[in-house]
């Protein structure tokens, strides 16, 4: 039984690094992550000194950028590459010979179709089994970027600007990519690994050289006279850069040191659970949790940093003029650690997953958006229960914490202490709520989520409800009475004001359906 274990989870990638692996304590796909993604950092470096749109015609940058993160597919994954470049090659083969009218769809059906495959696979065949080598994480990147290019493909072709909001407008795609273009967008080694997304008409305007022209032209203060454009020196990311890996080595030395010796599996631990006191779990929940943070933080800046290495990233510049190089950032550090609600912690976690969701499905349903985008996203993240034991816990919090928000805030507006205690008081309820709803998508399988839940006394999920329902019937409308034969007139500043709300509310959900897959980013 132990061979044939050792077989089923042989690695595929390569070896020439185990040793660094032993001394690290790391596994050998970490291993083998972190030194493509520093190798990854180099180079970038290398791409906007010497091989800048000054220096290359774009043809060269493509396919530079496209080797290269063939070459990180193949280091770290061997031969199961092959299923990111088949996904990759079928879907450029669609976008090129489908009827342009649907090739939005044939593209989403593919590959998401290979995806759940994958997931499926990973779950019931191996049985709950982490690969060594797990390909399924750029296999998910992939996914966002082979659909985001159909969706926005299809506007740009068929819809002509009709129906299109000025941010689809803008990111609309007018001509089929070459292959060489495709591959570069899909495989560029500055995202294969752990992403982010981004859109397909932002990355060829930064391999062009005018992502960054196009946006200081949207800051007059950025222009030196008539056509002082190209005169205006580009802003550097060096600054952006060394922020940044500041933060990957905080974040790694807290991983090393702190979260390894605090197992998320200990939550389930049948010892633990049987002999700790309620308030030590609690406790010991909240603090593995917390401690867990880190190596998403780490993995999503150090990717975000090698993206603003090579000059891609920048957003423009801030209210204080000052170059802000956070475009293809995937997380708000500061925002989440100081989320006072449930909203706010989500907004600021996996940003480019939520705008993929938002881009291909919510902004796009004709109806039942919420629940289209909640599949997707489900499916998106893979098959493991724990997964769907997060989501569905989630949309009762949502609804308790929005409630109890519209009830209670106003009474605690008063004076500045007030308001910093509410705060505070609403700070640990959304860090132990967050602990509560996440806790089973580190766990995985359903044993282990029942056994905590059970050790929580289900205690978030009764709270929620019930003051989901109180509150419910609290701010229920009344209903006319029998007698009134016609509703009270409603102003037109009512009527707005309710619109404005409810507009708010689906896109609070909206952004609540998105979350990250957590063994993605080792």
């Amino acid at each position: 039984m132990g061979e044939r274990e050792d077989a089923m989870f042989k690695t595929t990638g390569s070896k020439w690094l185990q040793p660094v692996g032993g001394y690290l304590g790391l596994t050998l796909e970490q291993v083998n992550f972190l030194a493509c993604q520093l190798f990854a950092l180099v180079a970038a470096f290398w791409f906007r000194l010497y091989l800048s749109p000054k220096h290359a015609n774009p043809m060269v940058r493509h396919a530079v950028a496209a080797l290269l993160g063939i070459a990180f597919l193949l280091f770290c994954f061997g031969w199961y590459s092959a299923h990111i470049l088949a996904v990759v090659a079928v879907n450029y083969l669609l976008i090129i010979k489908a009827d342009i009218n649907n090739v939005h769809r044939y593209s989403m059906v593919t590959a998401m179709g290979y995806l759940t495959a994958c997931h499926v696979t990973r779950v019931f065949i191996y049985n709950y089994g982490i690969l060594s080598t797990d390909f399924s994480g750029p296999l998910m990147i992939v996914t966002q970027k082979i659909t985001t290019l159909a969706f926005q493909l299809h506007d740009g072709m068929c819809k002509k600007g009709e129906g299109l909001t000025s941010e689809q407008k803008r990111l609309a795609i007018h001509v089929r990519p070459s292959l060489i273009e495709y591959l570069s967008y899909n495989l560029n080694f500055l995202s294969v690994l752990v992403g982010p997304c981004s859109s397909y008409k932002d990355y060829v305007d930064f391999i062009e050289g005018k992502h960054i022209s196009w946006r200081l032209k949207q800051h007059p203060a950025a222009c030196n006279g008539q056509n002082g454009y190209d005169k205006t020196p580009e802003p550097s990311p060096r600054d952006a850069v060394c922020r940044k890996l500041l933060v990957c080595c905080g974040c790694i030395t807290f991983f090393l040191v702190i979260t390894r010796r605090l197992p998320i599996t200990y939550n389930a631990d049948d010892h633990f659970v049987s002999h700790a006191s309620f308030l030590t779990r609690l406790t010991y929940a909240f603090i593995s949790i917390q401690a867990a943070r880190p190596k998403f933080y780490f993995a999503w800046t150090l990717a975000d940093a090698v993206n603003n290495a090579a000059g891609y990233g920048f957003m423009g510049m801030d209210e204080s003029g000052k170059p802000s190089w956070d475009l293809v950032s995937n997380l708000n550090i500061i925002g989440i650690e100081t989320a006072t609600s449930f909203k706010t912690f989500i907004d600021n976690w996996n940003i480019q997953t939520g705008i993929w969701l938002k881009t291909v499905c919510y902004d796009r349903a004709p109806k039942h958006r919420l629940a289209l985008t909640f599949i997707l996203s489900a499916l998106w993240h893979g098959v493991y229960p724990g997964y769907y034991f997060t989501f569905l816990t989630a949309i009762p919090i949502t609804i308790a914490a929005r409630a109890i928000r519209r009830s209670v805030r106003h009474y605690f507006l008063g004076s500045r202490a007030v308001k910093l205690g509410y705060d505070v008081v609403t700070w640990a309820a959304t860090q132990l709520a967050i602990c509560y709803t996440v806790m089973p998508f580190l766990l995985l399988s359903v044993d282990h989520t029942v056994v905590y839940y059970r050790s929580m006394y289900f205690h978030v999920h009764i709270i929620s409800i019930l003051a989901a329902v109180a509150l419910h019937q609290k701010h229920k409308p009344r209903e006319p009475s029998a007698t009134n034969k016609s509703p009270p007139p409603v102003s037109s500043s009512s009527s707005s004001s309710s619109s404005s709300s409810s507009s708010a509310a689906c896109s609070a959900q909206c952004q609540a359906v998105h979350s990250n897959n957590n063994g993605k980013v080792n």
